[in-house]
């Protein structure tokens, strides 16, 4: 049975709290998981949400200032020591190779596993196009080069029963038919509709911009910083952040099912404020205030 979930091992912004543990989130897409930006501490937290070594088969960090890198270290070494059986893929902006270097060779330990690099660099990048998605990145605006990721899964075909019936195609025809895309003069197409793929993507420090909106676009989740609340938009715009109501309001334009909020400063003990801010903004789907150690499926397609 296929699972697409988001874990979500930590909320905080630059400062964790007493119940925000630094940034850290894996989405398990059937049979494979990628890591975004594990902060420090994500070792310990993917322990407590029952998250192991080998659920990781990419690693994606949106830029390397530590609240979103720092646990790469631990992560890597884990990896490492647990004897992961596939290769693992590390995405991060091409310009902070020497930080990338640094964090994987931090400490002494004994590589075990293939990790294998593949840095983004230019306005907009494909990563990957095979398998059961393809990732995508676009660049943000934030005082240090970063990035934002999107997976899209390829559109299928949904088999629409009445119409077989109608040509008295069933049991074992229908698989070939999905197979063959052809049996005894009937087309797939005929007996199917297109079912869209689903989209997903992961958006961190930023402010506005066109990398935020092409990221968002038709998404079913969208996993988005809100640092900051409406009336601190100053601070937001001046660091580099998103307020909840920023926030709502791409998702809104972008026709977003699914808008998870995270990333919070600690400066707002009361996660509710921001769920009020992105509603009152206009943003009408369904909403996730992001809590350590939730789990968060993606929408039914």
């Amino acid at each position: 049975m296929s699972v697409r979930e988001l874990v979500v091992l930590g909320t905080a912004s630059q400062v964790p709290t007493r119940h925000r543990n630094h940034n850290g989130y894996l989405l398990r897409w059937d049979g494979q998981g990628i890591l975004f930006d594990p902060g420090e501490g994500t070792q310990r937290q993917m322990l407590r949400a029952g998250v192991a070594a080998h659920d990781i088969d990419r690693i994606c960090v949106t830029h390397f200032h530590g609240d979103h890198s720092l646990g790469l270290a631990g992560v890597i070494q884990r990896i490492n020591l647990d004897r992961v059986t596939h290769p693992v893929t590390a995405h991060y902006p091409a310009s902070g190779q020497h930080f990338y270097d640094r964090l994987r060779h931090a400490t002494a330990y004994r590589e075990t596993v293939r990790l294998d690099e593949a840095p983004v660099s230019g306005d907009a990048a494909v990563l990957t196009h095979s398998g059961p998605y393809r990732l995508e990145a676009r660049r943000l605006s934030h005082p240090v080069e970063a990035y934002g990721y999107r997976l899209v899964e390829p559109d299928g075909r949904r088999i629409l029963p009445a119409l077989l019936a109608e040509r008295g195609i069933s049991g074992p025809d229908v698989g070939r038919l999905q197979r063959d895309g052809e049996l005894r003069g009937v087309r797939l197409d005929e007996v199917s509709e297109v079912r869209r793929g689903q989209r997903f993507a992961f958006v961190m420090d930023t402010r506005l911009c066109d990398g935020v909106r092409e990221l968002a676009a038709g998404c079913d989740m969208l996993v988005i910083e809100s640092t900051f609340l409406a009336p601190d938009e100053y601070l937001a715009t001046e660091y580099g952040h998103l307020t909840a109501a920023q926030a709502a309001r791409v998702a809104t334009e972008a026709g977003v099912r699914h808008l998870v909020l995270t990333h919070f400063s600690q400066r707002y003990p009361d996660p509710e404020a921001f769920e009020q801010e992105a509603r009152d903004a206009g943003f009408e789907g369904e909403l996730t205030v992001a809590a350590d150690l939730m789990r968060v499926s993606l929408p039914k397609r």
